[in-house]
């Protein structure tokens, strides 16, 4: 059994990793706070014993996607309305990204986010999600033109609204 100060170091090794997957999964700070707690609980509970470091990192982000798959398919999920959620961004281009991410759907979105923000290989992130590893670089490959599309139809809208906002000035 691990001492509390190893636990409290693993958690503070792991806590941004999981926080960013579940809130990349849920897409609410809320939905993602409940997660985070549910992981390391779990951590808790059973006290796993890891062969290395990889192995350490890998059950954590399985049991932060196993613990998004299982809030996703509950009973009060499906009965109840998401609110809108008001983040603060430093930039424009970040609000479109993050509004980009979050219409992809979860199977995309967690693929980019363990690519992109966890700096995992394809062949890592199959291991970890169960899938095979050409079915994690199509995901990739989808979720890339997806996002690609979805900007270029944000850009070309403010490009409209910025071109009907200058003629009406000029009138």
């Amino acid at each position: 059994m691990r001492q509390y100060k190893d636990t409290d170091q693993l958690i503070r090794k792991y806590s941004d990793m999981v926080y960013r997957l579940a809130f990349a999964r849920m897409g609410t700070k809320y939905d993602a706070d409940e997660i985070f707690q549910e992981v390391f609980l779990r951590y808790l509970k059973k006290c796993p014993e890891f062969h290395d470091e990889e192995h350490e990192k890998a059950w954590f982000l399985r049991v932060t996607v196993n613990c998004c798959n299982k809030m996703h398919k509950s009973a009060w999920r499906r009965h109840t309305v998401e609110l809108e959620e008001n983040l603060p961004w430093e930039t424009p281009e970040d609000s479109g990204l993050y509004d980009a991410l979050q219409q992809l759907p979860p199977k995309y979105r967690e693929v980019i986010h363990l690519f992109y923000y966890e700096d995992m290989t394809t062949e890592q992130i199959a291991q970890a999600l169960h899938r095979r590893g050409g079915t994690v670089r199509s995901q990739l490959t989808r979720a890339r033109d997806m996002l690609r599309e979805l900007l270029r139809e944000e850009n070309d809208d403010e490009t409209q609204v910025s071109t009907y906002d200058a003629a009406s000035e000029a009138q």
